[in-house]
């Protein structure tokens, strides 16, 4: 007999020898809810008041921010400007198309 089978049999045997109780078996899954439940607000309010003082979650960054890189601003400031000119152009009429429906 494999590891499977005796899994299987002893699952069985507990099982059927369990016997059934629904209002048991809901006022411990309600109780069970409402203690996870508690757990989750505690958690939360704990967490809340260390970084509303100003404390930090985790390990505190060690590193300097990087410095401000213009030239990688400028480079999207000129995507932003073709796009704004490709618009104009949409806009005021220099593309025309021809409509094949017509």
């Amino acid at each position: 007999m494999n590891i499977f089978n005796k899994i299987i049999s002893y699952t069985e045997h507990f099982h059927t020898s369990w016997r059934r109780d629904p209002e048991r078996d809901w006022i411990g899954l309600i109780t069970l809810s409402a203690i996870v439940l508690t757990g989750i607000i505690i958690w939360n309010m704990w967490t809340f008041d260390i970084v509303a003082n100003g404390g930090v979650i985790g390990s505190a960054a060690t590193s300097s921010p990087t410095t401000f890189n213009r030239s990688s601003m400028d480079a999207i400031n000129d995507v932003f400007d073709k796009r704004a000119a490709e618009e104009i152009r949409y806009r005021t009429g220099v593309y025309h198309y021809s409509d094949p429906s017509q």
